[in-house]
């Protein structure tokens, strides 16, 4: 082991090469606190040569840049519970390899994990450290910088033209981290992948050629899907649009019809009902004089009353006593608001499931827990999210409430009660950012690849490394 007058200085983040793995310079988060070090892989495979396991995978290198894709074979030599930054343990492969740095060389142990979210393509951690590192975590790169040329140099064989589907993200914000994440997926899978404004669209309705333009007179008649996530205020016109992509031929991963089944909140009950699926009871009414009978139908105070035109998750209102109730009731009556009273469920407890469905799968699930002063978790307030197990009647339950409203991708929102799991909402737009972060889930990628599903594309896979060596 070398003696401390020969250990390597590194600051807080350095540059590596891991050459075993074709990958001549990553970027790396030197982090002593982690015991494990790790790196982003994803389209991870296992297989054997022989009777031995193997493990092939892809790799991008560096950071916001989906394009350049290094593709990894290694042997696997363990399979191991790693507890993730967010407190998440996750199965991962480990693999050995040889890390170059500053002229020095030596073989550490890496898992495998999906780390599209983090800062870096990689995590140093103190077991590939002990007896060769020392760090300064105030400095950088004392190792020397990797020039952007360099960069484009050593990765000109892996950085591939984008070849796949032209997909559109039709929304309101290209800034919300949802968004971003929805668009990284299509680059990283090489789709061509654009923005566009539902408000700046517009439509041509005739019989021989319908078309779909946007602000300056772009024509987008050629799009091969588009993913839908429309503001609840927008429905009306974010529908007609969607509807008109359907009519030219783009495969809507949301349609126009399960969106706004979805945005009826209380045609959406009725159609989880007559479905045979279970909510918590319920009463609606025009006329404030049923308001006493109504809560009377919801077993009185306390009780929640929602706002039928509101967001998912807003517009929603605890009322602790019946006097509060008929008060909070009359008042929005008066404002010509239309609203259903719902049973509290006491036994939550504040908390409720988020479950993520995308073509007839939970890809994951969060429990939210209401803070003080909110009386169910809300994803807009002030709540605690963290990863949940759930039950399988849970999970039917959100399969079947996204088929029945007709959802490819759905949140659906469910309430532990006495009498088994209730449904409370299902959103046809759901974030997704935070719910990846509870779960380490790759949410996006699971859309795209839905997409992927259903029009029939596969994606090319990088070259693997001997092919490289050989050029």
């Amino acid at each position: 082991m070398p003696e401390s007058k020969d250990k390597i200085v590194v600051g807080s983040e350095e540059w590596c090469a891991l050459p075993l793995l074709g990958i001549p310079a990553i970027k790396a988060r030197v982090d002593s606190g982690a015991r494990t070090t790790a790196i982003h892989a994803f389209n991870i495979k296992s297989f054997k040569r022989g009777q031995v396991p193997w493990v092939s995978f892809e790799v991008h290198p560096l950071q916001k840049n989906r394009r350049t894709i290094v593709r990894c074979e290694a042997k696997v030599i363990d399979k191991r519970m790693v507890k993730s930054s967010s407190g998440i343990a996750e199965k991962r492969y480990v693999i050995q390899t040889t890390l170059e740095h500053d002229n020095k060389s030596w073989e550490i142990e890496v898992t495998l994990s999906n780390r599209d979210s983090m800062g870096y393509r990689m995590l140093l951690g103190r077991e590939a450290m002990i007896g060769r590192i020392l760090v300064d975590p105030a400095a950088s790169f004392l190792g020397g910088e990797v020039a952007e040329n360099t960069l484009e140099l050593e990765y000109a064989d892996s950085t591939r033209e984008k070849s796949g589907l032209n997909i559109a993200l039709l929304a309101s914000n290209p800034d919300l981290p949802s968004n971003q994440r929805i668009m990284e997926a299509a680059e990283e899978r090489g789709h061509s992948v654009s923005f566009f404004d539902v408000k700046q669209c517009y439509m041509k309705l005739d019989s021989e050629n319908p078309e779909v333009h946007y602000r300056g007179g772009l024509i987008l008649n050629k799009l091969d899907a588009i993913i839908p996530r429309i503001r609840p205020d927008l429905t009306f016109y974010g529908c007609a649009l969607v509807r008109q992509f359907e009519s030219i031929g783009s495969y809507a991963l949301n349609t126009a019809e399960a969106i706004g089944n979805s945005r009826d909140k209380l045609y959406s009950l009725q159609l989880l009902l007559r479905h045979g699926l279970q909510i918590p009871t319920s009463g609606f009414a025009d006329s404030p004089i049923e308001t006493e009978e109504l809560i009377d139908m919801v077993n009185g105070a306390p009780l929640i009353v929602k706002l039928l035109e509101g967001p998912q998750g807003r517009g929603v209102v605890l009322a602790e006593t019946r006097k509060a109730g008929e008060s909070l009731i009359n008042a929005f009556k008066s404002l010509q608001a239309n609203l259903l009273v719902q049973e509290f469920i006491k036994e939550a407890d504040g908390k409720d499931l988020r479950l993520f469905v995308v073509d007839g799968k939970v890809v994951a699930s969060m429990q939210r827990h209401a803070l003080a002063g909110d009386f169910r978790a809300n994803l807009h307030r002030n709540l605690n999210v963290s990863a949940v197990k759930i039950t399988t009647e849970e999970k039917r339950l959100a399969i079947k409430a996204a088929r029945v409203l007709g959802l490819k991708v759905a949140g659906v929102d469910i309430i532990r009660s006495n009498r088994g799991p209730l449904l409370l909402e299902v959103n046809s737009s759901p974030r997704i950012d935070d719910i990846e972060e509870v779960t380490g889930k790759d949410i996006a990628g699971a859309m795209i690849s839905a997409i992927e599903r259903q029009l029939g594309w596969k994606r090319e896979l990088a070259s693997p490394i001997e092919t490289r060596k050989a050029k």
